[in-house]
């Protein structure tokens, strides 16, 4: 028993000095955390107050042009502004009085006469546009009460003039032509849909018989006329041309 004792004492005094020297380790090592924490506080605080002075010194900066533009001021720079736009308002009165008295009244009135002469223009121009559309409305409508013309006439061999011709010369030689009184433009080579003037196809030049020379019977408002040496189909109400047989005539 004795000896038991003895060996714990023994023990306890060979750690004691291991332990005393693993705790002032520790302390060591505890007060380094310590200083390291305090240092990083110590730098937050101060990166904080620098930013604080530089936001300061920021909103001070924005404050000082404000306070630069007073009221006042601003009031003085509308009012100013409004006499420079009144004064350019009294400028161009002025240019607008300078100009309408250098022009003159000979201006004016060719100004005016060429728009007379614009306005007239363009009611020939909507006169002859209503007459084109009367022409093409009355073309429309001819046949509406008879019977369309058939310009197939030539293909029957009933009709076949040149030959007949070329047999009866006689026939075909006509005396001189003699336009009607007024009628000073010469010949001219009509063409199917035109519109002959009156005088043109009165009943002076109607070919009464057109089966003497072997042309198709003419029906309704149709005649056959002569035209210096050419046969025309007319229409007697206008004088639309239908047909046009050019040199029929010796």
């Amino acid at each position: 028993m004795k000896k038991f004792v003895l060996a714990g004492l023994m023990a306890a005094t060979a750690f004691t000095p291991i332990s005393s020297a693993v705790a002032q380790d520790r302390g060591h090592d505890h007060a380094e955390r310590r200083e390291a924490r305090q240092e990083r506080q110590q730098e937050r605080r101060e990166w904080r107050n620098d930013r604080r002075e530089n936001r300061m010194e920021a909103r001070q900066e924005r404050r000082e042009p404000q306070r630069d533009w007073t009221r006042r001021d601003h009031r003085q720079d509308g009012r100013q502004e409004r006499r420079e736009d009144r004064d350019w308002g009294n400028d161009r009165r002025d240019d607008r009085r300078d100009w309408s008295g250098r022009r003159g009244d000979a201006e004016r009135r060719d100004w005016r006469q060429e728009r007379r002469d614009w306005r007239e223009g363009r009611n020939e121009w909507r006169r002859d546009r209503n007459e084109w559309r009367d022409d093409r409305r009355r073309v429309l409508n001819r046949w509406s009460d008879q019977r369309r013309w058939d310009h197939r006439w030539r293909d029957n061999h009933r009709y076949d003039w040149r030959s007949y011709r070329h047999s009866h010369r006689h026939i075909y030689r006509m005396p001189r032509y003699y336009a009607p009184r007024g009628w000073d433009y010469g010949y001219s080579r009509f063409s199917i849909g035109i519109f002959l003037g009156a005088p043109l196809y009165g009943s002076s030049y109607w070919i009464d018989d057109p089966w003497y020379y072997r042309l198709p019977p003419a029906y309704g408002s149709l005649r056959w006329i002569r035209y210096y040496d050419d046969a025309l189909l007319v229409d007697m109400r206008d004088g639309y041309v239908v047909d046009v047989i050019y040199d029929f005539f010796d």
